[in-house]
């Protein structure tokens, strides 16, 4: 994408309504407006809050809203110029239960109260393979831990991913840890049990992914 298209896009992120993009500091000092208040103060109901970590293009935040008018999404992501396409997508079909914010996936206890959250989706992360980059692994022990303080008692999380090794990797812990995995496959649309909401939604990625026929990994999981 050349720098003029991601300018234009930041600038137009600037004007949705549905996009917030708080400071650094803002959301480590504790200012940040919305925390423990989302409900009330930004999608003003009482639906549950679902998190999309690393929405990329936002489809999957999107699709969900659509999917669920009963509940709120909020995709999270550092790349404004990305999750652009979606929100201005939900603005167009006149979502109002999908929502985005430009930041760091790590300062997510300061934008979310103990229990405020529902549900969690992880859609194709980057699996940080390398030893020295499994501290960024969004399901290592420490991500784990906070997203634990976000979700309430009946919370979950899901995980759907292309790297076998991420699905492996995730497992392992989540098993060795004495966490509850609900549900787990390592080719969902070669099985015919697999959640509609899994196979019903595809990422622009998730679709070549497939046309090469790599298999698409997804775990559903509770952490204790």
């Amino acid at each position: 994408m050349g720098s003029k298209n991601k300018l234009k896009r930041f600038r137009e992120n600037d004007t949705f309504t549905n996009v917030i993009q708080p400071t650094r500091e803002e959301i480590v000092t504790g200012k940040f407006p919305y925390k423990g208040k989302w409900n009330q103060d930004f999608f003003k109901n009482d639906s549950p809050i679902v998190l999309e970590l690393g929405c990329g293009k936002g489809e999957y935040s999107v699709a969900l809203a659509a999917q669920f008018p009963n509940k709120n999404f909020i995709g999270i992501d550092i790349k404004g110029a990305r999750f652009w396409r979606g929100a201005k997508t939900a603005i167009e079909e006149n979502l109002n239960n999908v929502a985005f914010i430009r930041t760091q996936i790590e300062l997510i206890e300061g934008l979310f109260d103990e229990n405020e959250v529902s549900e969690i989706w992880i859609t194709f992360p980057d699996p940080q393979i390398k030893y020295k980059r499994t501290k960024h692994r969004l399901t290592n022990e420490a991500f784990l831990a906070r997203y634990k303080k976000i979700l309430n008692p009946k919370g979950t999380v899901h995980l759907k991913t292309d790297s076998e090794f991420m699905h492996g990797y995730t497992l392992g812990l989540l098993h060795g840890a004495g966490h509850e995995v609900l549900y787990a496959n390592h080719d969902v649309y070669k099985n015919e049990g697999s959640p509609k909401e899994v196979t019903d939604i595809q990422t622009f990625y998730e679709a070549q992914y497939l046309e090469i026929n790599k298999a698409i990994t997804y775990i559903h999981f509770k952490i204790k």
